[in-house]
């Protein structure tokens, strides 16, 4: 009788934990698919931006600003995005694992490096390896938006035309659909077309409702005014702050993404073992039921 409590209290843990899984999954849906549409619906924004600094460079020297010089000197900056909760697969850990490989190919030293770091998990990755940590941001809401977001943006940009670092990457996950997410490190600053297109041409999923991108359209000519270096300084900031926030934007995307996809395979376990630990339970009561009647039929004809 004491195995058949054991298994029916295992079978009762396990359908609770069904209960919670299947429950944090369809929260993981709902945000999912609302940062999914917060990525698709802001990029006309992003290719309006494209368009415009598309035509300014036709006609002048973007090159010159200091978010577009490029450097040899300086360290490299990543900005690594992770979730600050675990439950998620191995989205955390794909992105640091692309941030080793990143820092192996390159052949960077601890000390070419500095680190910002937004979420939890990707802030321990870079203490445990003691790299320097300029910023870190935990508990950055889903609601976050490119204004807001600006705060840490600016940092990065400060680090940029200060001089302190050569380039900025961003290690993050691309997200490619609802089951699949794609751990990615790319390159930020110095900002430049063949960037701003790549991080357009990112927004845009591979499969689903949103796969199909928008027709290019030719930039028109523009009269700058008061001058060159003034746009630049209003604009260049603003695409660099774009570049971020689409990262985020997709990395939230993907966090989600995963952990729904994680928390039904988990309640798809959960249920597996209940009729497995059910099917076992019935096996051993019906087995006890069994020994009993042949020990009651024993008797019987003992006393015969």
């Amino acid at each position: 009788m004491a195995g058949l409590k054991n298994i029916k209290s295992k079978i009762l843990s396990v359908k609770k934990t069904s209960t919670v899984t299947r429950a944090m999954e369809a929260v993981s849906a709902v945000k999912m698919r609302k940062s999914q549409q917060r990525a698709l619906t802001a990029r006309p924004y992003a290719r309006a931006a494209l368009r415009v600094l598309a035509s300014v460079a036709d006609s002048h020297d973007v090159a010159n600003h200091p978010l577009a010089r490029e450097r040899k000197d300086g360290k490299v900056a990543i900005v690594i995005i992770t979730s600050d909760k675990g439950l998620a697969g191995n989205l955390n850990s794909a992105v640091i694992r692309k941030t080793e490989q990143f820092i192996r190919e390159e052949k960077l030293s601890s000390n070419e490096l500095v680190f910002i770091c937004i979420g939890k998990r990707g802030y321990e990755f870079a203490q445990r390896r003691e790299y320097e940590i300029l910023h870190h941001h935990i508990n950055i809401s889903d609601d976050i938006d490119e204004v807001e977001f600006r705060t840490i943006t600016d940092k990065v940009i400060a680090l940029q035309t200060g001089g302190a670092v050569r380039e900025v990457r961003m290690a993050y996950t691309n997200f490619r659909s609802t089951f699949e997410q794609e751990a990615s490190v790319h390159k930020v600053l110095p900002i430049s077309l063949k960037t701003v297109r790549e991080i357009v041409g990112s927004i845009t999923p591979e499969k689903g409702k949103f796969a199909e991108a928008e027709p290019e359209h030719s930039a028109p000519s523009y009269t700058i005014e008061p001058d060159a270096e003034e746009v630049f300084n209003a604009l260049i900031p603003r695409l660099a702050n774009i570049a971020v926030f689409h990262k985020l934007l997709e990395s939230k995307a993907s966090e989600h993404s995963a952990r729904m996809v994680a928390m039904k395979s988990a309640t798809d376990k959960a249920k597996e073992m209940a009729q497995d630990l059910t099917r076992t339970f019935n096996k051993v009561r019906q087995a006890a039921i069994t020994r009993e009647v042949s020990e009651i039929t024993s008797g019987i004809e003992a006393m015969r």
